[in-house]
């Protein structure tokens, strides 16, 4: 049984990423990296600003577990490798595929530090506070998370395909995205994030995994809606039925 420290530690780490999402939400200025950098911020490479920064996520809870060993729970142990797996994918695959612009230093060190965070804090509360049986393998909000977790993965990696074929090795140039869901909405990567993260929670079912999920909508919806504006402004070709985040409804 978790000990009230557990449980409180979470709540509090569950209430600190919901302010995290509530803050940048309402926050007037949009992320500065990518198409919304600012010329004289200090950069680093992209490919390295991105592994340095998801690898935390990675390493963090994979390090609890290892110190820890093996989780009691075969569902625990499920849940904190597809929320490993995710990260593998985006420190080792993602981080070397990317075309993207330089990355601010200070976006970076905020990445770093999230990541850092929530890594121990989604491994914390998988390794010492969570609790499921065997059956739970056969519920139905564990099989529907995962369903969506695994649908929202490969929207998000096959959409970051195909913003990465539109750039030749070397050009930096923006360009309007075509094939996938990028049909419908302009944040398709984003979309594909979001579901996943909607998977996770209702999966493991839990007030840290509803927190992430939460954050994710707020900091990718945001991100999302700010690059519909940014491809409406730049391109007066750029199809006016195309939605920010939901295809035909937002």
């Amino acid at each position: 049984m978790p000990t009230v420290c557990q449980l409180n530690s979470v709540l509090a780490g569950s209430a600190l990423l919901v302010g995290l999402g509530l803050f940048n939400l309402l926050s007037s200025s949009p992320s500065r990296y990518g198409k919304h950098l600012l010329p004289l911020a200090t950069q680093l490479p992209a490919r390295i600003a991105w592994f340095l920064q998801e690898l935390p996520s990675f390493v963090v809870p994979a390090g609890l577990l290892a110190w820890q060993g093996p989780l009691f729970s075969r569902p625990g142990t499920l849940l904190l490798g597809l929320f490993c797996g995710h990260y593998f994918h985006r420190t080792f695959i993602y981080a070397f595929l990317t075309r993207g612009r330089p990355f601010p230093l200070e976006m970076f060190i905020h990445a770093l530090i999230f990541c850092t965070l929530n890594g121990f804090f989604q491994g914390y509360y998988l390794i010492y506070c969570a609790e499921y049986p065997d059956e739970w393998f056969t519920d139905v909000r564990f099989t529907s998370g995962i369903l969506l977790f695994f649908l929202g993965m490969a929207i998000n990696i096959h959409s970051d395909y195909l913003l990465r074929q539109l750039r030749k090795p070397g050009e930096i140039s923006y360009k309007i995205p075509q094939g996938g869901l990028f049909t419908y909405i302009s944040g398709a990567n984003y979309f594909g994030e979001i579901v996943e993260w909607i998977g996770y929670a209702m999966a493991t079912w839990s007030f840290p995994g509803l927190a992430f999920a939460f954050f994710s909508l707020c900091f990718l919806g945001k991100r999302a809606y700010q690059s519909h504006r940014f491809y409406l402004t730049k391109f007066q070709d750029y199809p006016k039925s195309r939605k920010a985040l939901i295809p035909f409804i937002f």
